[in-house]
């Protein structure tokens, strides 16, 4: 463990120093080259050096397939330097060949939370104003002495090629070929708070009050800076490409002096899903298919799904019908529909979000709290109940207490990762739309499987005489210690595939305020789930076993069919499934949905349902003949 961890460790190292020099050559070739000659021979042998290193170092990286296609753009970049090509192109080249870097071997490229940069002014006058100056202009007493010179942070052309990335690169790996060293003894929080300092060197304050206006008012930009990872990553000149020069210098000023801005509690407005959709349906009128359908299913994730569930707490059925509405935009897009098409659907989603923005910019009383939270618990937690006490009125049924504590471990269990979950998106990571979709399709998925396994066994047992030679053969004896883990893996991943969106929306619906009359309705949703249970554990313990047998596998049966439904249809918004809609009825409760994989998935499952139900007849009914 301890080599493989080190192995990790040195190839994330190698990455990280790839894309350092990659960065480097991008800042950098300016200065050794302009209009096809060398005006430094000594920075051009050195950005010669740094792209045949950089080439040497990605062939040596561990196997992987988009490997060989790295180390070919590498030697692309390579042959344009030295055809002395403009620094311009080779700068596409350089940032081209990072991004494909760490799209193809991953490493964190942003703090888990927002940097306190202001906490950062007494780090960089102990660790660099010796060295860069008191404020960045690389005149300090030790620099002068230095040769290459310290970096002067005020320089604007620089900066404006420069992520805050790179800056954390080089603090913590230094700058091979030069007096800077790394500061890995700097606790990563710093480092990135100090990064964040030093970019707003390149900054005056005009710049960056006037940035607080952009980034409030300016969607365009909020759409280009959806999260800490995309501002660490995107350059001045990044930005400017998609927003102009002056919106971009003055968001920049104000994000390296804020970036909590970028992480604080979203803004209810559909801005940036508006601005992807205007990006999409651009880019279907120039024949670009591919990117329209991935700026589509941007426009949902980075900018529906975010507030999906505030929004849900106020009105669910208005969510529903947005989440509809983008699908279908999907749908036409993947058939090629025809402009007049899209843009009528663009026009629905459009009056969509604006009823939207509407009930968002009201004020939530206190009513609204207790309702939205009481009926969230009630509607996310019923499915689970239903499928637990199922389990614990089968144990009683056979007289097991012995295993009841399996199933109560399971849910337990549940709730406690639950827990665990929240902590995690709140305090660490942040769970991005497509994650939650993903993880929520594929449990209901393997749920589902399961389910439908577990109604057919149970209707088996209901069948003729079935259920008693069940119970001579098998629970006399002590159950089976795989048996027992099946019923703690069932009862944990009905509730915890729940217990994932349920936190998700609390978390929503306690940011709005209102805080007793959530947790009233939190309580009163929790008796009632109490009762239920309850009331259904009560009155299946006065069935007949058979008939316990019987209802209890066309419920699980049920429970299937709808975990099917939710399941595809979380893939398809997640965009791991394709999605072709049609005119119909959205039933969540059912888990139905207007989309023909969804149904033809379920109609999938009921055809399941019936074959097996049907094949347990037959059996029994030629037991019952012999």
């Amino acid at each position: 463990m301890l080599s493989l961890s080190a192995a990790a460790h040195a190839g994330e190292a190698d990455v990280r120093r790839i894309w350092q020099l990659l960065d480097y050559l991008a800042v950098d070739y300016p200065g050794a080259v302009k209009d096809g000659a060398v005006i430094n021979a000594s920075e051009f042998e050195e950005m010669r050096e740094f792209a045949r290193t950089g080439r040497t170092k990605l062939a040596a990286l561990e196997p992987h397939a988009e490997q060989a296609v790295l180390v070919a753009e590498a030697q692309t970049l390579s042959n344009a330097i030295e055809a002395k090509k403009s620094p311009a192109e080779v700068a596409i080249l350089a940032k081209a060949l990072a991004n494909h870097l760490l799209a193809a071997y991953p490493v964190a490229s942003s703090p888990a939370s927002a940097p306190q940069v202001a906490l950062a002014a007494a780090v960089y006058q102990a660790q660099c104003a010796a060295c860069h100056g008191a404020t960045g202009r690389g005149d300090g007493p030790a620099g002068l002495q230095l040769e290459p010179r310290p970096v002067a942070f005020t320089d604007k052309d620089r900066a404006r090629e420069r992520s805050t990335f790179a800056l954390y690169q080089a603090i913590s790996q230094g700058i091979e070929g030069t007096a800077m060293p790394g500061f890995g003894t700097i606790s990563e929080s710093d480092r990135w708070a100090l990064a964040f300092f030093i970019g707003r060197f390149a900054h005056d304050d005009a710049e960056v009050k006037a940035g607080e206006k952009v980034w409030g008012e300016n969607a365009a930009v909020r759409a280009q800076l959806t999260s800490l990872d995309a501002l660490s990553r995107t350059t001045q000149a990044d930005l400017a490409g998609q927003v102009g020069e002056v919106p971009a210098a003055a968001t920049m000023a104000y994000l390296h002096s804020h970036p909590e801005a970028v992480v604080q509690k979203l803004s209810l407005s559909f801005d940036v899903a508006r601005q992807k959709l205007a990006q999409s349906v651009q880019a279907y009128e120039k024949g670009e298919a591919a990117r329209a359908t991935d700026l589509a299913l941007s426009a949902y994730l980075d900018g529906v799904e975010p507030i999906e569930p505030t929004l849900a707490t106020r009105d669910a059925a208005l969510m529903g019908r947005i989440e509809t509405a983008m699908s279908r935009y999907r749908s036409l897009l993947t058939s090629k529909a025809a402009m007049p098409e899209l843009q009528a659907q663009l026009t629905v989603i459009d009056g969509l979000f604006q009823e939207a923005d509407a009930l968002l910019g009201s004020s939530a009383d206190a009513t609204a709290a207790f309702l939205g939270s009481f009926t969230i618990l009630v509607r996310e937690g019923l499915e689970a109940l239903l499928v637990v006490v199922a389990m614990l009125a089968f144990l009683r049924k056979a007289e097991r207490g012995d295993m009841l504590r399996y199933v109560h471990a399971g849910w337990a269990g549940a709730l406690a990762m639950g827990a665990v979950t929240w902590a995690i998106a709140t305090y660490f990571v942040s769970i991005s739309g497509a994650s939650r979709e993903v993880t929520e399709g594929l449990s209901s998925l393997f749920a589902a499987v399961v389910l439908l396994s577990v109604g057919m066994w149970m209707h088996q047992k209901s069948m003729a005489g079935a259920w008693q030679q069940y119970l001579h053969d098998k629970l006399s004896t002590a159950l089976s210690r795989k048996s027992a883990w099946f019923m703690f893996g069932l009862s944990f991943i009905a509730v915890y595939r729940e217990v994932f969106e349920t936190i998700l929306f609390y978390a929503a619906l306690w940011e709005q305020g209102n805080h007793h009359a959530v947790l009233a309705g939190l309580v009163s949703g929790a008796v009632v789930l109490a009762i239920v249970a309850m009331a259904l554990l009560r009155f299946s313990a006065r069935l007949p076993i058979g008939k316990f047998f019987s209802w209890s596998s066309a419920l699980v049966a049920l429970l299937a069919v709808v975990l099917t439904g939710k399941g595809i249809a979380a893939l398809q918004e997640a965009g791991w499934l394709g999605a072709s809609t049609f005119s119909g009825p959205r039933i969540d409760l059912l888990g139905i949905y207007p989309s023909l994989q969804s149904v033809l998935a379920q109609l999938l499952m009921v055809a399941l349902v019936i074959l097996g139900f049907w094949w347990n007849a037959r059996v029994a009914a030629r037991k019952s003949r012999a």
